[in-house]
């Protein structure tokens, strides 16, 4: 990764002191790596240490696998490449830092954000910090990731978070990812409006984060849409109006169905696979928004021959994490409960049974998991 900054600095006391062991070793742990296309295995790697200034080395606590890791083992991710350590997701406690830090210290708790962020260059001023020019999403991607003892987090005043004393640390990893993305790609990018008629295509753990916060703005109508009844069954849980099981290709009849013809003011879709999307074209009301947050590999097609005189709007976006400190505030109100998505917990050196488990969800009926190191 690329820094801003045009002189390399000279290695903190704590970051010399992570470079070797005893013996003059450098100091290893174990992580998650990326080893080809559809193979993940546990392995011992380098510690990382002080690269930058504004970096920190946090010792992960608890970490989890998202959607997008599995995208990475499919190949739909080019960036990420063999030899990398994966997860851009946790929560975990500060083992050193560089001289430029301000805001944290060693001990600290803290919630590391998916998206680091220098905070001073054009896309940060605008709040767009999955475009920040020296980091975005970068861990588990261009840069070793969370998926491990230990991890380095570039712009650390930027990109971590305070956890309050007594939190609850495993319902936070939630914070670091699939709250924010269901939040801000999905219900504020669909701008979800009171009394208006919603409905998610995929209740995976991305399209159920984009349900809880969808009902931050009373909606008269959240209509969930998936191929798994288990799913469907939590999303009814969790505040869902409708279910539809789209398995016999009826999905768009029903919804119409329920709104009188009219279709949904706001599509959003949580899959990431031509079929959802298209789907999701079949069911937006006129003037109504198509919200992608699915991580899409494939081509998908857009069919303008039906949608030109709609009046519609499709929005893409990577997560920018900026609405992560009034999510804080929200999980301390207990407005909304992100241990509801955890349904599974594993060690770290169970990293490759959770991933068989996280990527089998239909059979194991995993939504998030937990992995403790």
């Amino acid at each position: 990764m690329s820094t801003s900054l045009k002189t390399p600095p000279k290695p903190s006391t704590s970051a010399a002191i992570a470079k070797a062991d005893d013996h003059g070793a450098p100091a290893k742990m174990k992580a998650m790596v990326y080893v080809s296309p559809g193979k993940i295995e546990l392995r011992d790697c380098p510690k990382p240490v002080i690269k930058a200034p504004g970096d920190a080395i946090v010792r992960v606590t608890q970490t989890t696998i998202c959607g997008t890791d599995l995208h990475i083992l499919k190949g739909d991710v080019a960036t990420a490449t063999p030899g990398r350590i994966l997860g851009h997701e946790g929560v975990g406690v500060i083992d050193s830092v560089g001289s430029a830090v301000t805001a944290f210290k060693k001990g600290d708790h803290v919630l590391i954000s998916c998206v680091s962020a220098c905070g001073t260059c054009e896309f940060c001023r605008k709040q767009m910090y999955s475009h920040c020019t020296t980091g975005g999403w970068i861990l588990g991607n261009s840069i070793d990731g969370c998926q491990a003892e230990y991890v380095r987090t570039p712009h650390a005043d930027m990109s971590l978070y305070h956890i309050p004393e007594g939190a609850n640390e495993e319902a936070l990893v939630m914070l670091s990812d699939i709250l924010p993305t269901g939040f801000e790609c999905g219900t504020l990018n669909g701008k979800v409006q009171p009394g208006s008629t919603v409905a998610i295509v995929g209740s995976g753990p991305i399209g159920l984060a984009a349900l809880l916060t969808a009902q931050f703005y009373s909606p008269a109508r959240i209509i969930m849409i998936d191929l798994d009844d288990n799913r469907l069954e939590t999303a009814t849980k969790f505040g869902a109006t409708d279910i539809l099981n789209s398995s016999d290709g009826k999905a768009v009849a029903a919804v119409m169905k329920l709104t009188g013809d009219a279709g949904c003011d706001t599509v959003i879709e949580a899959v990431g696979i031509p079929a959802t999307f298209e789907l999701c074209q079949k069911l937006v009301a006129a003037g109504g928004i198509i919200a992608n947050i699915g991580v899409h590999g494939k081509p998908a097609s857009l069919h303008l021959e039906s949608l030109w005189d709609r009046n519609i709007a499709i929005t893409t976006r990577l997560v920018d994490t900026a609405t992560i400190p009034m999510l804080f505030k929200t999980v301390a109100a207990k407005k909304i409960d992100p241990s509801l998505l955890i349904t599974h917990r594993f060690t770290l050196a169970e990293g490759e049974k959770a991933y068989k488990t996280f990527g089998n969800a239909a059979e194991t009926k995993a939504l998030k998991v937990i992995i403790t190191t």
